[in-house]
């Protein structure tokens, strides 16, 4: 588990904070929190407004600078910003800069406040994330200075970003229900099935997006259709993962 993620897993009672509750922040522009990165972790949602920020397809963004892998407890594939260098930097930095600060992924925009659902143990998966279930956290940042105070509620505000967001909602929603599958596949499908079935979420649910059209359309339509074709997939093909 990730360092910064193993602390908070740990620490999670005295870091969660309330949405009216005041935080001290002012970010300075060090680039601090770009170096030494290996968990920006990118939402649909992220890629989608990150290529449109610069012009290029989602295809082309993923390519050019991210990195996926198969999350060890979700058992869905994930995508992160791959480090670049000794410093392990961001590779949207330039010139110690973010190149897409308004299209910044969300766990950037957010920072130094993390965001997470809190789940009964043995969840069902087909029960819906309500916003109730969200929950903030503050983190030392490390950086900046504590020269201003906002609010979990401001700073969201400041970055368009609701406190009931539809697509964080329906994305968590999404893992939760993917999840189960693939891990229940992984019991008896063969290894090239759960290749193929990988690719085909990951490529449906995090690139296959026209940046010229609205994004919720695209991701309700593509999360939908690969639920549904991931269901239809021989799970039971060649008796057991390994063959």
């Amino acid at each position: 588990m990730d360092t910064r993620l193993k602390n908070i897993v740990d620490n999670l009672e005295t870091m969660k904070i309330g949405v009216d509750e005041p935080f001290p922040f002012h970010c300075t522009m060090c680039g601090k929190c770009c170096i030494n990165r290996e968990d920006i972790l990118l939402t649909p949602r992220d890629i989608y407004n990150m290529a449109k920020e610069l012009g290029i397809t989602t295809k082309e963004l993923f390519e050019t600078y991210c990195e996926t892998f198969i999350g060890c407890d979700s058992r869905m594939p994930i995508v992160r910003l791959k480090p670049r260098g000794s410093i392990r930097r961001c590779p949207l930095m330039k010139d110690r800069k973010c190149s897409v600060h308004k299209a910044k992924p969300t766990v950037c925009a957010l920072f130094p406040i993390g965001r997470c659902l809190i789940f009964e143990k043995d969840i069902n998966p087909s029960e819906k994330i309500s916003v109730s279930q969200i929950q903030y956290i503050f983190t030392n940042p490390g950086c900046g200075d504590n020269s201003k105070t906002h609010t979990v509620r401001e700073w969201l505000e400041a970055f368009g970003m609701s406190l009931e967001d539809e697509f964080f909602i329906k994305w968590q929603q999404t893992i939760v229900e993917l999840g189960q599958f693939f891990r229940e596949a992984e019991k008896t499908a063969s290894e090239r099935i759960m290749e193929l079935s990988w690719t085909a979420a990951f490529i449906g649910l995090y690139l296959h997006y026209d940046v010229a059209q609205d994004f919720m359309p695209q991701f309700e339509k593509n999360a939908q259709e690969i639920t549904a074709l991931l269901q239809l997939a021989p799970i039971k093909e060649g008796g057991g993962k390994n063959e």
